[in-house]
């Protein structure tokens, strides 16, 4: 079977000329979970934000079988659901309902059928409670598992989460945790959290200056990089 997601040589350079991506080579498997580690400034972030086309660089990207381009742009963004490290970023609408419900209607489904689906992913990630909240009064624990929501309601085949524990206490980190492991899809995390990266992939990528310069075993590259920030 074809990876989800095979990168070749993927390079990429801010406006200003500063190297983000210097020839990176990745793949995901079906159901597989890798854990994207580094420093910071090492072109983590800037590496995910071209899985779904939000920037695109030099190389090749291939998504679920579908190079990324121009025209292939609304079908690889239904492909791969991206929950961005500060929730708020995603949460715009008057109520956590409509907000889940956005994505549906804006592909065309009917607003019994959108709201229909938005109250079940709600209620996946247990927030159905708050869904005629205002996303502003909710804490960032909640925003988080509701920008989640709002990810699953598309049906994605990819996850992708940068720093999805960031501002969690520790009930939150373990509730978010436990429903991710029970997701079905593909996910790639981007993570400083060693303990987060064990606990949910089964193998992890390192990032230093624009480049993978490791991958394997998690626990190998923590040890190998002592990479124990953020516990």
């Amino acid at each position: 079977m074809p990876p989800l997601i095979d990168i070749k040589n993927l390079r990429y350079a801010y406006p200003d000329g500063a190297v983000a991506l210097d020839g990176v080579d990745f793949t995901l498997a079906a159901g597989e979970t890798v854990a994207v580690l580094g420093p910071n400034g090492s072109g983590k972030t800037t590496f995910v934000l071209h899985l779904n086309g939000l920037l695109m660089g030099e190389g090749e990207v291939v998504i679920c079988g579908l190079p990324v381009g121009k025209n292939t742009l609304p079908e690889i963004r239904r492909k791969v659901g991206v929950v961005f490290q500060d929730p708020s970023e995603q949460l715009f609408m008057p109520t956590v309902l409509e907000d889940v419900a956005f994505g549906p209607l804006n592909l065309g489904k009917k607003p019994a059928e959108a709201m229909q689906a938005a109250e079940h992913y709600l209620d996946l990630v247990g927030m159905k409670g708050v869904m005629h909240k205002a996303p502003y009064h909710l804490s960032e624990g909640e925003k988080r598992r509701v920008s989640l929501a709002g990810v699953l309601v598309m049906d994605p085949e990819i996850l992708v989460l940068d720093e999805p524990t960031t501002f969690l206490d520790p009930p939150g980190h373990r509730e978010l945790v436990g429903l991710l492991r029970r997701l079905p899809q593909a996910k790639v995390i981007v993570t400083h959290q060693s303990s987060l990266a064990a606990s949910l992939a089964g193998r992890a990528v390192f990032f230093q200056k624009g480049r993978i310069v490791d991958q394997g075993p998690v626990p190998t590259l923590i040890a190998r990089h002592n990479w124990s920030l953020a516990d």
